[in-house]
């Protein structure tokens, strides 16, 4: 997925404005290029996983248009470990396929890091994130 670096910074400054609780939101664009950043309310308001109303993001998953955006990636925090999917990430993910998961690391003593992933079959595969 290609995104701007304004928009990860927006994804990012979800991330560190929410914590110690994860965030939740998705990246939305045309083409595999992001053009959206939403943030959405993570329901569990907890640091350790995230739950995102399905009643808000089935509508950008069935959009029918073809000048609309598409859902790219759903994207989270990790707060108290590495960006990588958890057991919980991939069970989720089993109803996105082909959706990225782009997961950010927010950390007090290293910072933040961002990184991209599809889960397909409980398979985690690294995506280049390509940050223009």
């Amino acid at each position: 997925m290609q995104i701007a670096r304004t928009l990860l910074d927006k994804v990012v400054e979800h991330a560190v404005r929410d914590a110690p609780n994860e965030c939740c939101g998705v990246v939305l664009g045309r083409d595999d290029s992001a053009t959206t950043v939403r943030e959405l309310e993570n329901l569990a308001a907890s640091p350790f996983r995230f739950d995102i109303d399905g009643r808000k993001l089935l509508p950008l998953v069935f959009a029918d248009d073809d000048e609309s955006e598409q859902l790219l990636a759903i994207y989270h925090s990790h707060t108290r470990s590495d960006p990588y999917p958890s057991q919980t990430d991939v069970n989720f993910a089993a109803g996105w396929p082909g959706v990225e998961w782009l997961i950010v690391g927010v950390s007090r003593n290293a910072g933040t890091d961002s990184r991209s992933y599809l889960i397909d079959g409980g398979v985690i595969k690294d995506v280049e994130l390509e940050i223009t």
